[in-house]
């Protein structure tokens, strides 16, 4: 069974430049990541991810991959990837909930509360697993960041998931509230749950850590005409075919009939 989100239900008054830009930076250093080779790769994973026990001076890298200082690679990791998979998961959420919540504050703002919330995703994994050696990398935690504020903001928006079981495929609009709540009490209920492993895995405790960050900060960040906890802007659990044109911000209004649903 798959359970995917597309696109969400709120348009934007500007183009969101900084989102857009953050994207094709993390695609851009992917290709670089790959264009090294799997050896110059991992050099580079070991060199530009977080490592919590270089970070809180537990440990030391080999001279060869002190390329930045330890807490320069807090800002480095977030735009660094494991695999065309996480970086396809990463960017597609920062693209369905990133452009409202830069609209809300303007992209200097953006720039600065992506940074921080990437920042505190960083530490919560670190101070979780202090002695670990294992280099982090990845937007996640600064995307979730994105999603604490966009809940915070928008939490009755419609988000356009995709589902598919077997032969059943339809697009249903979930409220953002039932999206995000249940990813982030799967990311407390996967670090409380998942033991510690020298293996590496996924960071759960950066994803919450930038989630409940960005929740705190978005009240501080937005604009001052800019509303917490908007209404909707379309009718929730709508279900449409597949084949239905799907425009951000234009699917149908609360009320609207011209459509059919089922």
């Amino acid at each position: 069974m798959l359970f995917l989100p597309l696109y969400d239900d709120n348009p934007t008054r500007r183009t969101a430049v900084v989102t857009i830009a953050i994207i094709a930076l993390c695609v851009a250093v992917f290709l670089w990541q790959r264009s090294l080779g799997p050896v110059g790769e991992g050099r580079a994973v070991f060199s530009f991810g977080v490592i919590p026990a270089v970070l809180f001076g537990y440990a030391e890298l080999p001279e060869r991959l002190q390329v930045v200082p330890p807490w320069m690679s807090v800002v480095t990791s977030m735009f660094m990837h494991g695999g065309w998979l996480h970086l396809a998961g990463n960017m597609l959420y920062l693209w369905i909930f990133g452009n409202n919540v830069e609209d809300s504050m303007g992209r200097g703002r953006f720039i600065v509360f992506y940074l921080l919330c990437g920042t505190a995703a960083a530490l919560a994994q670190s101070i979780a697993h202090p002695t670990s050696e294992i280099p982090m990398l990845g937007a996640s935690g600064a995307i979730g960041g994105v999603l604490g504020a966009y809940l915070v903001l928008h939490p009755r928006a419609n988000v356009g998931v995709l589902f598919w079981f077997i032969i059943i495929v339809r697009i249903i609009t979930v409220p953002a509230i039932l999206v995000l709540g249940v990813w982030f009490v799967g990311q407390i209920l996967s670090g409380v749950t998942t033991p510690t492993s020298d293996e590496g895995g996924v960071a759960f405790w950066a994803h919450v850590g930038g989630f409940v960050m960005g929740a705190v900060l978005i009240p501080f960040f937005k604009r001052p005409n800019v509303q917490l906890m908007e209404p909707a802007h379309s009718r929730p659990f709508a279900v449409m075919p597949p084949g239905t044109p799907i425009r951000r911000g234009r699917i149908p209004d609360a009320g609207d009939r011209r459509r059919p649903f089922r």
